[in-house]
């Protein structure tokens, strides 16, 4: 099979591997489509510097990954001897912690589920890591009630175009804030208003909301806290990119203010404790029923993933961005 082989940061290579043989609590996937997320590119380039000597980080000398990719949809090739819940020939979908970025990948059973039926293969891979970023931080982490009023700060991209739509289906009212270029796209998928960042700045607006999802980052933490309730929360999922400390700084600064503010603090996370496949079941019933959708700003080749890593670095995608893998 071709996989991308991570060698060093900043460099990776399409070389041919085994196909790999399941274990016995794995499940064998044949990768029609995969995603690239802010996570892919950290990695890759192992930025944030400080990220290199964090405890769970992306390595010290060369990355700890060997094959990027988290997200993963397509069908199952083989199962191992203790596989009951899946068989050959299903279509599944799973967020992992390595190997998208290939044609095949072995995949835990209980990291699987069955794909959205509804949509197919490419949309199906840009809902794993970005949509349950986004269902994590709202429900489990923001305790999001039917009736607040939700502002999400990077409502176009991945994570803010699930969670405009995770937050509508929950019964929220939604302001999101984006570029010029998507606030019609943001608009079209829920949005009850939308806040142009280049043309008003919405820490100076009148409205108060009782949930802020800060997944750009961009402004002060403390101007952020004025557009929320007294006992409003903030959760910090992101925040500009930086070579040494961005986004963790805005992440840390966000947790550091908790104690000392009427409002809560708190940040979102999904790489471990999560449990994903639960999610991913949810997402998927939500997506047949037609509450929420995949965003796709640019589609790429599985041979363009280079291509689709550095322009999803630029962070300006409207949605997602998909590789096609295997053509269904």
């Amino acid at each position: 099979m071709r996989a991308y082989l991570v060698k060093a940061f900043g460099h990776q290579e399409l070389v041919d591997l085994p196909v790999p043989t399941p274990a016995a609590d794995d499940v064998l996937v044949r990768v029609r489509a995969t995603s690239i997320n802010p996570y892919d590119w950290h990695i890759f380039l192992g930025e944030p510097r400080i990220a290199r000597v964090m405890p769970g980080g992306v390595g010290v000398r060369r990355p700890d990954l060997k094959t990027l990719g988290c997200d993963v949809a397509g069908t199952v090739e083989a199962v191992g001897r203790d596989v009951t819940a899946f068989r050959p020939g299903d279509e599944v979908y799973a967020l992992v912690r390595e190997g998208g970025f290939a044609e095949y990948v072995t995949v835990r059973q209980d990291l699987l589920t069955f794909k959205p039926k509804t949509i197919g293969y490419e949309e199906s891979a840009a809902v794993p890591m970005a949509a349950i970023t986004a269902m994590v931080a709202l429900r489990d982490v923001g305790r999001l009630e039917a009736g607040q009023k939700v502002l999400v700060n990077g409502a176009s991209g991945g994570v803010g175009s699930f969670a405009v739509q995770i937050a509508k289906a929950y019964g929220a009212k939604i302001a999101g804030v984006c570029g010029p270029r998507n606030v019609e796209m943001v608009r079209s998928i829920g949005a009850d208003e939308v806040f142009d960042y280049r043309a008003e700045d919405f820490t100076r607006s009148s409205q108060r909301y009782d949930l802020m999802l800060d997944i750009a980052g961009g402004r002060p933490i403390g101007a952020c806290r004025k557009v929320l309730e007294d006992k409003g929360t903030l959760v910090a999922v992101g925040g500009p990119a930086g070579r040494w400390f961005q986004p963790v700084g805005q992440v840390v600064s966000t947790m550091i203010r908790g104690p000392f503010v009427s409002q809560r603090m708190a940040m979102a996370s999904v790489v471990a404790g999560t449990p994903k496949q639960q999610h991913l079941t949810t997402l998927a019933d939500l997506i047949d029923a037609g509450q929420i959708r995949p965003v796709i700003g640019r589609r790429y080749g599985f041979e363009e993933i280079p291509a689709a890593l550095a322009y999803q670095q630029q962070g300006h995608s409207g949605g997602k961005v998909v590789v096609t893998v295997h053509p269904a």
